[in-house]
């Protein structure tokens, strides 16, 4: 039996957009969360887009886009700040997997955003590993004011912007994927209040058609 063709990286992203409209809506379909699916995927996963994220436990991916198992390839990080772990496991979904979309997705009130800022501002900086977290964020904050974007909203949109950026500069092999047309990057910012997730930056796509 061949193997099933993966979706292009625009269907993959209109694809999570719907069930991101499905959950802000109230009428989520739960797919592929049941028996047969479990089954199904249990020799090898398909999933078509890779999702690095803030680690905040009110940001469920497979919850807040309506998805199930198999669906997304999930990379997690405080802030979502970018490691060398990060990179490993985003060029593995592209590469091995051929995941065709890759989505950075940050969200309103997060702490390491607010931490960066209260370091900047009051000198508030943390201790431990808390504050290697808080000083990779720093960049996008200072780059957000040196633009006169100072807002929360401003901030976090500068912030997931960056990640985007530094994804593509860090990683030949995604920025590779994106020039062949074969993957695309996109930054979202979520609204912890009303569910949503809008479009901050994209690459490899036209991002605007699923909007």
């Amino acid at each position: 039996m061949a193997e099933p063709t993966p979706p292009t990286p625009q269907d993959a992203f209109e694809l999570l957009l719907s069930g991101n409209r499905r959950f802000v809506a109230g009428t989520p379909d739960h797919p592929n969360q049941d028996a047969v699916r479990r089954s199904e995927i249990a020799p090898a996963q398909r999933p078509f887009a890779v999702l690095f994220g803030c680690s905040d436990s009110r940001l469920a991916a497979e919850i807040i886009f309506d998805r199930g198992l198999g669906d997304l390839f999930v990379v997690r990080t405080a802030g979502h700040v970018v490691g060398s772990e990060v990179l490993g496991s985003v060029e593995y979904g592209v590469e091995v997997l051929d995941c065709p979309l890759v989505v950075v997705l940050g969200h309103d009130a997060c702490g390491a955003v607010g931490a960066a800022c209260a370091a900047l501002d009051e000198g508030a900086v943390p201790g431990g590993y808390i504050r290697d977290v808080v000083e990779r964020v720093t960049p996008s904050v200072l780059a957000a004011r040196a633009a006169g974007r100072v807002s929360a909203d401003e901030i976090l949109a500068e912030h997931v912007g960056l990640t985007v950026d530094l994804l593509l500069d860090r990683s030949r092999l995604l920025a590779d994927k994106v020039a062949a047309g074969r993957t695309a990057v996109v930054g979202l910012c979520y609204g912890l209040a009303d569910g949503s997730a809008r479009v901050v930056a994209a690459k490899g796509l036209d991002a605007s058609a699923a909007v």
